[in-house]
């Protein structure tokens, strides 16, 4: 049910054409009936803005994941009393598609926010035909040094495994003891993605960084790797190991080196949604309170106690004010809680406060995200966007914010 007196407008658009729409500017109460009567305007009313919402709904590939994002998009829309005008647009794989939607949508709407795939983000970054204010929700993937020369009505604001790379680095600069640090990845595209970033950032401010590429045959760490990296490890007693990989990888591999160097990576070391690792939590609480053993469905990973990430408040921090705000909705198509959709539902939510933000004609705003904290500015001066997560460290089983945020 839509919000306390929100004031939106839902709209699909498909291909073929506009499919019929909720009431339109209609001011919805709660226990109201289910038709309104249309909210009188006012002759010096200001118009609403249109929003656009561009996704590939479509797709076989990121079908799930965009509509994570629409969900949270307007849960968050349903929590305003604004007068927006918001139209989905749905697209397939294809970048052309994607496009021809885009062009499409920017002669019709005030703010499109969209597309959600790194390739369509990437040909649209490229292509000169943004002249409408855009919020990507991909990071493009252009040359190095690209990104000085974007339109300046384009707004990245998506998901970057590259940016908490980033952030991991400068954190470590600050906590680190003295010593070179050893940067590990696989070949997947992300996690290399991530050691570069990481590696360039924390070279840019001082430290020595060597990286190390373990290869991975059936599904898991390379034995041999694993023991030519503890064979390094004593040899040469670096400070820490940034781990670009997921949880699993990092428990096998601190199943070989040991625990008592320092891991620090990124939220991919997370895989569970807050409300699966409060569950946990509570569940051995009772379970020590009654002096037995653990739920054998018990989803923690004690292996991982004592290792550093960052990861956004919607997977961290309960008691949070954007994140209380906010229902929790998203799972698999099984009904399992799942990570990634949860963080691309809080996404969605922040997309929203962003665009409202651009709607109101702010060219440079602050927001306490759920998916971080959140400072940007388009329209007057620098085009830019910048979040920054939540610092964290894994206790009995599960990742909680450090005390102290550097």
């Amino acid at each position: 049910m839509l919000g306390k007196w929100a004031k939106v407008i839902l709209q699909t658009v498909m291909l073929s054409g506009l499919c019929a729409s909720v009431q339109a500017n209609t001011t919805v109460a709660e226990n109201a009936p289910p038709e309104p009567a249309p909210l009188a305007q006012s002759d010096n009313a200001p118009p609403p803005k249109r929003m656009a919402l561009l996704l590939p709904l479509r797709s076989s590939v990121f079908g799930a994941a965009a509509d994570a994002v629409r969900t949270g998009f307007l849960t968050a829309s349903e929590r305003t009393r604004d007068n927006f005008v918001i139209t989905i647009i749905e697209t397939g794989d294809s970048v052309q598609d994607v496009l021809s939607a885009y062009n499409d949508a920017a002669a019709k709407y005030d703010i499109i926010v969209g597309p959600l795939a790194r390739s369509a983000v990437t040909a649209l970054a490229q292509s000169n035909n943004i002249v409408k204010p855009t919020i990507a929700l991909a990071q493009p993937d252009l040359p190095d040094g690209a990104e000085q020369r974007l339109p300046r009505q384009l707004l990245l604001m998506g998901l970057s495994i590259e940016d908490e790379a980033r952030q991991v680095a400068a954190w470590t600069e600050r906590v680190k003891t003295p010593g070179k640090i050893f940067s590990v990845a696989t070949n997947v595209a992300w996690q290399r993605r991530a050691a570069k970033a990481f590696t360039q950032q924390a070279r840019q401010i001082g430290l020595t960084v060597d990286n190390l590429e373990l290869s991975v045959p059936n599904n898991a760490l390379s034995a041999s790797g694993l023991a030519q990296l503890s064979q390094r490890i004593q040899a040469e007693r670096p400070a820490l190991l940034f781990v670009a990989l997921d949880a699993a990888q990092t428990i096998q591999l601190r199943s070989a080196i040991g625990s008592e160097i320092p891991l620090y990576g990124t939220s991919q070391l997370n895989p569970l949604t807050l409300a699966t690792a409060t569950a946990a939590l509570d569940a051995a609480a009772k379970a020590a309170a009654a002096n037995t053993a653990p739920p054998v469905n018990d989803s923690r990973l004690p292996e991982l106690d004592g290792v550093h990430l960052v990861d956004m408040p919607w997977q961290l921090q309960a008691d949070h004010a954007a994140v209380a705000a906010y229902p929790r909705s998203v799972a698999n198509t099984d009904g399992k809680p799942n990570a990634d959709l949860e963080r691309l539902y809080a996404l969605g939510i922040d997309a929203f406060r962003v665009a409202s933000e651009i709607a109101a004609q702010r060219s440079g705003f602050d927001i306490d995200g759920v998916t971080g904290q959140i400072n940007a500015n388009i329209g007057a001066g620098a085009t830019y966007f910048q979040r920054k997560e939540t610092q964290a460290v894994y206790q009995d089983g599960v990742a909680v914010p450090v005390a102290n945020q550097r």
